[in-house]
This record gives C-alpha cells, structure tokens and sequence, in this order.
C-alpha cells in the first residue's frame, strides 16, 4: 500500500521459520503476510531462505565424522525445498494478491528443470497482483554453505520495478561484493533489500555504508533464530542445539534512509515484525550529489559488463 506523499510502509518478518518443513513455514509466512498488512504494509521482506529455514547447521557439522548425519539432514533440506516451477509458492504468491503486497521472501530453490539435485540460494520477489517478477539465486555461497547451494548466474541481478518502487536484492556476503551491488545502482534501484544470516556491529556498519554510497533505502533481512526455535524432530537436534535458551541468530534486521541514518531497528534479539515508513522516490534527489553510476562514475576509466544470460547446463534441441 502506497501511502499520502509517495511514502510506503515495509514489514520486515523476523520470525522463526519452521525448519525443515515447507508447508508449515509457509502457512508462517502467510501469517506473517496477514499481520503486515493489518500495519499497512506495502511491502513485506523474509530473511535468507526463509523457506524452510536457512541451514544454520552446516556450521556445526563436523566433515567426515557426521557424514550420516549431515546426509539425513540434507535429504529432509532436499524434500521441503521449493520447486518454482511446480508453484510450490502458491500460498504465498495467492496471500500477497489477496492483501495488495510487494513480497521479497528468501527460499531454498530445488531448480525444477535440471537435474532435481541441486539446490541454490534464491530470493524471489512477488507483485502485487501474486506474480512472480524475479529470481535472483545467490552468486557466491560462503564457506561452508557451498556443501548445500549450486553457483547462481546473473539472470536475476536486476532492479526490477514494483508498485511501491525499483526494488533490487542481494543475499548476505554478496552485499561485501563491490560488482554486484555496482550492478544494482546501475540499474537504478531505490530500496535495496539485503536478505542474510548476517548479524552484528559489522553488518549493520554494511547496510549504512550502501545506504551511503548507492543513495538508495537498505532494508537489512535477519534471520532471528533460538535453539528452542528448533523442532523436536530435527536430526541431531541434541547435538547440534542443546542449550534451548540459545539465540543461533540474533537478527539485527535494520531499516536505513539514503545518506546511511537509521531509521528503525537493529531489532535484536527479538522475535517480531520491524516496520518502518520509507519513501523510494527520494532515492533519485539523494543522488543529487553522489551518483556512482552516473555522475560519478567514470566509464572512460572504469567499465562493468554484467552476463545476465541464463546458465543453464545442458540444450536439448
């Protein structure tokens, strides 16, 4: 919802997903869609893989000595991943046309057609009329994820333009690379939203320094997550989480106006839904007098080309 004056108001969900289990954290999610819009929310942003929950195990896990255990949980991770293809995010898709929502919602991707085996990091972002507008997959995974998520291409390294405003998104550590967020300045975005299961004085730092060198509104997604957040039926659940008063992720979800101020958060350590008024159109007269991908930028020194052909690994002709 567009509110007087060009302002829109953003939901930022930091709630617990259900791990592991897509349809409960989805009946969540639409929940959560629902509690939004009872704020007047125009726009509602998920964390990192939020469906079905990002895979804060894979730091634990020790290589070799917990091989079946690392397998098990993998194989649940494979079964409640989500199939774009076969709309395996309808629920959420048919609650964001329901309430008039822009959605950007972070999701383990099982890529529906190749393979079936290889899972990316993808945040997907939803108009208001349900319909999917695009798919970024995560370019990089970071250290020990890369034992869970393929490489992403750049098809989805775009602005893409919404009813509350030129949204574009990052996912956690790509936000550190300097390329990528270069991409999305170019392409002249206005609220740059950074999904993660980052956290911290550091992180935080991040979200106000893009704010500041892109002149554009950063809504920073964390993952707040408690080891009692954890169910029952989770492999290894004792192993890995046994303090149930535990914070995995404090969250530290953030809302930053262009120039870098703070303008609501870091929420942490806190279970709930951070919401903040924003006004994207001001993006462009913030760049009145630093515009990177504009007027100072310097192509004649300095060029970036971006292949935002699809990679697929096989054509069937």
């Amino acid at each position: 919802m567009e509110r007087e004056g060009g302002v829109v108001r953003v939901a930022v969900v930091q709630q617990p997903p259900v791990l592991l289990d897509r349809g409960a954290t989805l009946d969540a999610a639409v929940t959560h869609l629902h509690a939004a819009a009872a704020a007047e929310a125009g726009l509602v942003v998920f964390p990192e893989t939020f469906i079905p929950g990002y895979p804060a195990w894979i730091w634990r896990l020790r290589p070799g000595d917990d091989a079946d255990l690392t397998g098990e949980i993998h194989q649940r991770l494979v079964d409640n991943s989500v199939d774009l293809a076969a709309d395996d995010l309808r629920s959420v898709r048919e609650a964001a046309a329901e309430l008039h929502l822009v959605v950007v919602c972070g999701v383990h991707e099982r890529d529906g057609a190749f393979g079936r085996s290889t899972l990316y990091n993808t945040v997907v972002t939803i108009g208001p009329d349900g319909a999917i507008l695009n798919r970024h997959r995560k370019l990089v995974p970071t250290n020990p994820e890369r034992m869970v998520w393929g490489q992403g291409d750049a098809a989805g390294l775009r602005v893409t333009d919404t009813s509350i405003g030129r949204v574009g998104t990052l996912i956690c550590w790509e936000n550190y690379m300097p390329l990528a967020r270069y991409a999305l300045y170019a392409d002249g975005v206005e609220v740059y939203v950074a999904s993660t299961w980052d956290e911290g004085e550091t992180w935080i730092a991040t979200m106000r320094h893009i704010a500041a060198e892109g002149r554009c509104w950063v809504i920073g997604s964390g993952c707040a997550l408690r080891a009692a957040d954890v169910p029952e039926s989770f492999p290894g659940r004792e192993q890995l989480f046994p303090d149930p008063d535990e914070w995995i992720n404090p969250g530290d979800s953030v809302v930053v106006a262009p120039g870098g101020a703070i303008v609501a958060g870091p929420m942490h350590e806190e279970i709930g839904i951070l919401v903040a008024d924003i006004e994207p159109s001001r993006a462009a007269a913030a760049r009145r007098t630093l515009d990177v991908a504009g007027h100072y930028s310097r192509p004649d020194v300095f060029q970036l080309t971006v292949d935002r052909s699809a990679r697929d690994p096989v054509t069937f002709r």
